[in-house]
């Protein structure tokens, strides 16, 4: 049996257990660095995850807020609706009274436009029969009504307007005093004229050199001459109806009242 050196066992021991500690760390340091790039690959993928859920938490709080704001837009819209819901309804009772004023328009309108063809027949035959001042200016102002109520482009209402209108310039005239210039037949002759109006009482003349002056009879629907004592008078309420002078007392001639009929 062949002897073992044991220095030789010992060196071959060492040797061993030598390779086998190299091994040893040359696997703990693989493993080591394995594990430190699988921790770094693991941070880099948790701080990619974290970027990802910034963002999705970020894009969560947008979405949030936006549905916020259009939560409030939709309640004010609501709110909008239910008001304009009862304008609306509103608006057809109003349409339906306006409908209902159509027609009894209507039916108004079918009344009133015989009421002012009338009027303004009796204001003609009313201005014929009356003392003969303004002539032109009033039969024109008759004339002009004839026509606006055969035009379809004028309202009712204008007309009646008009009409009514026409009415109150008739009635001032019984309650003002007024001059004016005009021609008259005296004896033949046109001569220029002086007028003078006191309300519907009297309506008198004088020309320009005062030798003729005059008063309207309305008995003989006729001019009547006046002796000369009225022709200083005449002269002084030609003045105050222009307001030359102030008013002031006058002594005219006033035709006696018509007996009732």
């Amino acid at each position: 049996m062949r002897k073992i050196n044991p220095p030789l066992l010992v060196r071959q021991s060492a040797f061993l257990l030598s390779a086998s500690f190299l091994f040893s760390t040359t696997s703990i340091a693989a493993n080591l660095d394995q594990a430190v790039k699988e921790n770094n690959a693991a941070n880099t993928a948790a701080q990619q995850s974290q970027k990802k859920i910034d963002a999705l938490s970020q894009q969560t709080d947008k979405l949030f807020n936006e549905y916020k704001v259009v939560s409030k837009e939709i309640d004010g819209l609501v709110i909008y609706n239910t008001q304009l819901e009862k304008q609306i309804a509103n608006q057809i009772k109003e349409m339906q009274s306006i409908n209902n004023s159509i027609d009894q328009v209507t039916v108004i309108e079918r009344q009133i436009v015989p009421l002012m063809l009338n009027m303004i027949n009796g204001l003609k035959q009313f201005v014929a029969l009356d003392a003969p001042f303004l002539q032109d200016e009033r039969s024109e102002r008759i004339a002009n009504l004839e026509q606006l109520m055969e035009r379809a482009d004028v309202s009712v209402a204008e007309k009646f307007r008009k009409v009514l209108e026409a009415y109150q310039i008739e009635n001032e005239y019984g309650r003002t005093i007024e001059a004016y210039r005009g021609t008259l037949d005296i004896d033949g002759n046109q001569r220029e004229v002086d007028f003078l109006r006191i309300g519907r009482v009297s309506l008198m003349y004088q020309t320009d050199d005062s030798k003729y002056t005059g008063i309207w009879n309305k008995a003989t629907k006729q001019w009547e001459p006046l002796s000369n004592q009225y022709r200083s008078a005449i002269r002084d309420g030609l003045r105050i109806a222009r307001k030359e002078v102030a008013p002031n007392i006058l002594k005219l001639p006033v035709p006696a009242a018509e007996a009732a009929q």
